[in-house]
């Protein structure tokens, strides 16, 4: 709940802190001006500044980079930039990647300022006395880049920590400001997921052991003000830099292009949710793909099983019989997930994302067992009572407790044993039927209040995701929650909520997380690669594999395609073995891939390796097979069941085109950044790329290009698009032919 509404009961961390700590801070100085700013936090911390940037959109970009242009012109500054998914513009890396580029940067990202940080590690011109770290890359941007000597290796539930031994003196991050009844709140946004722990932390060192110290908030109007723990108090931070004249665009991701692989993967995962669970999503087309295919099972549900018995899922998984669904969601799903992506939004508006939890353990205790609803009536009333959760003779402090959780209109009032409600009164005692019959005609709310459907730590997505949530009505805001990340990635006990409200609030848990390689033993390779260069980080996937295991009901669920291209070679994702791995064998559950779900958790090796197999691609299932006969893991005499033989690529896109007649598997589903004249163009310059990646593969793009027929009129617009109309090079003419060749071939 918002901290305007209830200051002695959920509350932000800095009240916490201060009525637990006795710590007491005064309103934030307000600033308009950047460079002042930078002034008065240099006359506090001194010229040692070591600067915590939250993950992804939330940095407070202005401020950031008046304090670097500040450290790069004065050597004298020593500045270490401690932070995670420093977002940068597209930049292309040749002539032809610029033409496609260029027209749509400029579309797509005006308006959005950059780090002037990124710019000089990209370059690598970064001075002596700046210094980047990054325990998250943004997927594969630092591969055989200097800034692999930076990286810091850690879960994200341990950032907070990290930061804090690493000696943060600065933090920084964007706000949105609100004011009501003339009180002046702020919300954390984007990223609530450390600040709410960090802050009041370093406040506490500030005054147990003089530890220098300074919180800055920068305000930008496009942000969304969200509400609950992530509204808080205009003494949070120490300095506000003031919203501007025209704030700078929030960075957008274009929506992701869903291909019929990742459709298979969301679809299989689709099935294993129950309705009435608990989800988190992920991150990329993967996640797009399983928030679609949930739509499809909710929103179309004949044609949902039409595919579901195509795929035979039943009869090849039983393991969907056992955890999973195929129905429509009566009572919905509640989303628990470190990033709040747009598919949960979609959920949302769809009428999925409902379930609502709750804070009192007893309440909650009670909807899990479905002995009460979510609508009030007298029922909820009596079943509070048999609890003792209530006297019979109601008291001051259970009216409270009643309003507080809608159970009783907020009118009500109580004196002196007797109930008043629109000028008519009652005795407050529960054990007269009068009474009851009284408080349910006079007293009762509608629903129960205080319900979450999702808890977020931090958000990044599509500009319509920004402008839906930018939309949303009070009754929407009061039912997401974005909190602390150690409040959604683990079960631990923490100031906003305990581990057994936590786990009666996630019952059957599916906790999605994407992967780049599986091992046959049942590892998972997700953040780097086995000569030790970090693709992206660990983020919250152990945190929330070891979360599941945890949980009686809870699963595991890692999603993979089965193939990828390296070097112009295709190469498999299931692997015999790996010199990496981010998930440990101990840790497997499930395994899913476009031809199907593998149970592993509490098998045998042997059982293991063979449900891995039965879900590769039949490319490369002799060579893993033999593999594992090799080293004694499958018995000599094993043979791949025939249904899994098939596992090819065509067998996919059979079955998604017969499909896609009905309008199932659209690529883009809700929408794409990119005209329909770009999206043919990604098309073709992918293909290109994918087959000049070796000398054979280029020297036949040579040939091509020396041959290509006179373009159609059609193409001869996209070729207009990419600027390639009129050719004034060897380079560019060749460029037109290949891409007029390749754009007749799709």
């Amino acid at each position: 709940m918002p901290v305007l509404d209830v200051e002695a009961k959920t509350r932000s961390a800095q009240q916490f802190l201060n009525s637990n700590k006795s710590i007491s801070k005064p309103e934030a100085v307000r600033l308009n001006d950047v460079e002042k700013l930078v002034d008065a936090v240099l006359a506090e911390v001194g010229n040692h500044i070591v600067l915590g940037l939250p993950i992804a959109i939330g940095k407070a970009i202005t401020f950031s980079n008046a304090l670097y242009q500040r450290a790069k012109a004065d050597p004298s500054i020593t500045l270490q930039i401690e932070t995670a998914i420093s977002l940068e513009i597209p930049r292309a890396k040749t002539d032809l990647e610029n033409k496609f580029l260029a027209p749509f940067v400029s579309r797509h990202f005006a308006g959005v300022q950059e780090l002037d940080y990124m710019k000089d590690v990209r370059n690598n011109t970064l001075p002596d006395n700046i210094t980047v770290f990054e325990f998250f890359f943004k997927a594969g941007s630092f591969i055989n880049h200097a800034q692999q000597l930076n990286y810091t290796s850690t879960n994200y539930t341990h950032a907070v920590r990290d930061l804090i031994d690493k000696g943060v003196n600065v933090v920084a991050q964007i706000v949105a400001e609100r004011q009501v009844d003339d009180i002046t709140t702020y919300s954390l946004c984007s990223n609530s997921d450390l600040a709410l722990d960090i802050i009041p932390a370093l406040e506490a060192l500030k005054v147990a052991e003089g530890r220098k110290f300074v919180s800055v908030g920068e305000v930008n109007s496009n942000m969304p003000f969200m509400r609950n723990h992530a509204e808080v108090s205009a003494n949070t931070f120490h300095f506000i830099l003031e919203s501007q004249e025209k704030d700078y665009a929030l960075f957008a991701t274009p929506e992701d292009a869903i291909s019929n692989a990742d459709h298979m993967i969301g679809f299989y995962a689709s099935s294993l949710i129950k309705d009435g669970g608990t989800l988190q999503l992920g991150i990329g087309s993967l996640c797009s793909a399983l928030s679609y295919s949930l739509l499809l099972r909710h929103q179309n549900n004949g044609c949902y099983n039409e595919i579901f018995n195509d795929l035979k899922i039943e009869e090849k998984f039983p393991i969907v019989a056992k955890v999973g669904d195929r129905s429509i969601f009566s009572q919905g799903l509640y989303g628990c997930s470190e990033l709040m992506v747009d598919g949960f939004m979609h959920l949302y508006q769809a009428g999925i994302l409902t379930r609502q939890v709750f804070s009192d353990v007893l309440l909650q205790s009670l909807l899990n067992d479905n002995v009460i609803i979510t609508d009030v009536n007298i029922n909820t009333l009596t079943i509070l009572l048999k609890h003792k959760a209530i006297s019979t003779e109601l008291t001051t402090k259970d009216l409270v407790y009643l309003q507080e959780l809608g159970i009783f209109k907020s009118a009500v009032t109580l004196y002196q044993n007797t109930l008043y409600s629109n000028d008519e009164s009652c005795i407050a005692d529960l054990s007269q039927i009068d009474a009851l019959l009284w408080i349910e005609q006079h007293c009762l709310g509608d629903k129960l209040k205080g319900g979450i459907v999702m808890h977020g730590a931090f958000f990044i997505g599509p500009k319509a995701f920004y402008k839906a949530l930018n939309a949303m009505t009070e009754e929407d805001h009061a039912k997401f929650c974005m909190t602390s990340v150690m409040y959604v990635n683990d079960l631990y006990d923490h100031f906003l909520g305990d581990q057994k409200i936590k786990a009666m609030q996630r019952k059957e848990a599916r906790f999605f997380n994407s992967a780049m390689m599986v091992t046959l033993d049942g590892s998972v390779i997700s953040d780097g690669l086995e000569n030790g260069q970090v693709v992206s980080g660990v983020g919250g996937q152990y945190n929330f594999v070891a979360q599941s295991h945890q949980m009686k009901d809870a699963r595991s669920i890692i999603k993979l395609r089965s193939t990828c291209v390296r070097n112009g070679k295709l190469q498999s994702n299931v692997l015999f073995n790996y010199g990496h791995n981010t998930i440990p064998r101990q840790l497997r559950d499930i395994v899913i891939t476009e031809y199907g779900i593998a149970d592993l958790r509490s098998k045998p090796d042997h059982i293991v390796y063979t449900e891995l197999i039965k879900i590769a691609d039949s490319r490369f299932q002799p060579q893993l097979l033999q593999q594992a006969k090799d080293a004694g893991k499958v018995a000599a005499n094993y043979q791949i069941p025939i249904a899994f033989c098939h596992n090819l690529p065509e067998a996919i896109t059979d079955l998604c085109n017969k499909h896609k007649q009905h309008g199932v598997f659209p690529q883009f589903p809700h929408g794409s950044s990119f005209t329909h004249a770009e999206l043919k163009l990604m098309k073709a310059l992918k293909s290109l790329k994918n087959k000049g990646q070796s000398r054979r593969g280029k020297f036949k793009l040579m040939l091509q290009g020396l041959t290509a027929t006179k373009p159609t009129e059609e193409i001869q617009r996209l070729l207009s698009r990419m600027d390639l109309t009129d050719p004034v090079n060897f380079a560019e003419r060749m460029a037109q032919r290949l891409l007029s060749k390749e754009l007749q071939d799709k």
